[in-house]
């Protein structure tokens, strides 16, 4: 007896939190996927690490072999301060002294990755003038952007997806859960060949030391605004209409991430994924519910103020009990 009221209560209670308990297990999961992340990171590119270190050790003790005037101390100088500007996209070989990076292409480039919020690295500001631009820049461009990607997307979501599902769900009297599937599945692979397949095919003919594998890669760090800046394009040295080449890259980027952005709500708006999201989600309190909270308080208040008025009434009733005289004679006192 008493195991069944505590396993009923352990199920009224799980019932009763069924949105925390999804919570709960939604942060664990996330939890889990990040450290599974970490682990094949780890395990993948370790030893990829340890043999770089170990060519670079090589190679550097080969040069101060040969090179028997130059000591360690003033190598290990001279390759900091030409990491440092390697940082902020300063190199000092020959075959890139002639590219500049804050020309007014590569700074509309940096710009627009700024502002996307995708933030390459490969070219950061020098100044503290330009540091502190940046940060200000970037106060007001970012909810800027947010508001016209916000905007545009809105208005494209009417054409490339509310309207056609509509159509063909009135013309042909097709479920429209189905229409929707359908649509965001023929969507999602029509932005997939136009701003992933196409495009890599392009950039792995443009640039020398890039495969397919590679430029494929770039697109998808660019266009999730991932932005690791290991791979940019337009930085070779002899790079053909690299002003022009800024520019087509800089519209690129802005139009795949507004349809992105399409592909990504047009999924949002599946029945299925809704019901998942509300899983995880507080329950909002219903109109209903706080009418009868309202309902059940005013009939409390009124259940007492009636049980109040009983009382003082019976209260009244004790104390002043008086006798209704017809006539004089009737006064017991009288008589």
């Amino acid at each position: 007896m008493l195991q069944s009221l505590a396993s009923n209560s352990c199920v009224r209670l799980i019932q009763n939190h069924k949105s925390t308990w999804y919570f709960v297990s939604l942060i664990l999961g996330y939890l889990l996927y990040l450290i599974f992340g970490a682990v094949v990171f780890s395990s993948v590119e370790l030893p990829y690490e340890d043999q770089l270190r170990q060519e670079l050790r090589a190679v550097k003790k080969q040069f101060l072999l040969e090179n028997e005037c130059l000591s360690e101390e003033r190598l290990e100088r001279f390759l900091k301060k030409a990491l440092d500007a390697s940082n902020y996209g300063v190199s000092i070989l020959n075959n890139a002294s002639a590219n500049w990076n804050w020309d007014f292409t590569s700074s509309l480039f940096f710009a627009s990755t700024v502002l996307s919020t995708t933030g390459y690295g490969h070219t950061a500001p020098l100044s503290d003038g330009g540091k502190a631009f940046c940060i200000i820049y970037s106060v007001i461009g970012i909810p800027f952007t947010l508001l016209f990607l916000t905007a545009v997307v809105q208005r494209i979501m009417v054409f490339s997806t509310r309207r056609p599902i509509t159509y063909i769900h009135t013309r042909w009297g097709l479920s429209k859960q189905l229409v929707a599937i359908v649509h965001a599945t023929l969507l999602g692979m029509l932005a997939v060949s136009c701003f992933f397949l196409i495009p890599a095919a392009i950039f792995s003919a443009l640039e020398e030391n890039w495969n397919f594998l590679e430029s494929f890669y770039f697109c998808f760090i660019s266009l999730s605004t991932i932005g690791l800046g290991d791979y940019v394009p337009g930085e070779a040295a002899n790079q053909k209409f690299r002003e022009l080449y800024k520019v087509g890259i800089t519209v690129y980027l802005i139009l795949g991430l507004i349809v992105m952005l399409v592909v990504l709500e047009t999924f949002c708006e599946l029945q299925q994924l809704k019901q998942l999201r509300k899983m995880f989600y507080l329950k909002k309190e219903k109109p209903q519910d706080r009418l009868a909270i309202l309902e059940h308080d005013h009939l409390s208040f009124t259940t007492v103020s009636d049980n109040t008025g009983g009382k003082n009434e019976d209260k009244a009733k004790t104390f002043v009990s008086v006798p209704t005289l017809v006539s004089p004679n009737d006064d017991p006192m009288i008589q």
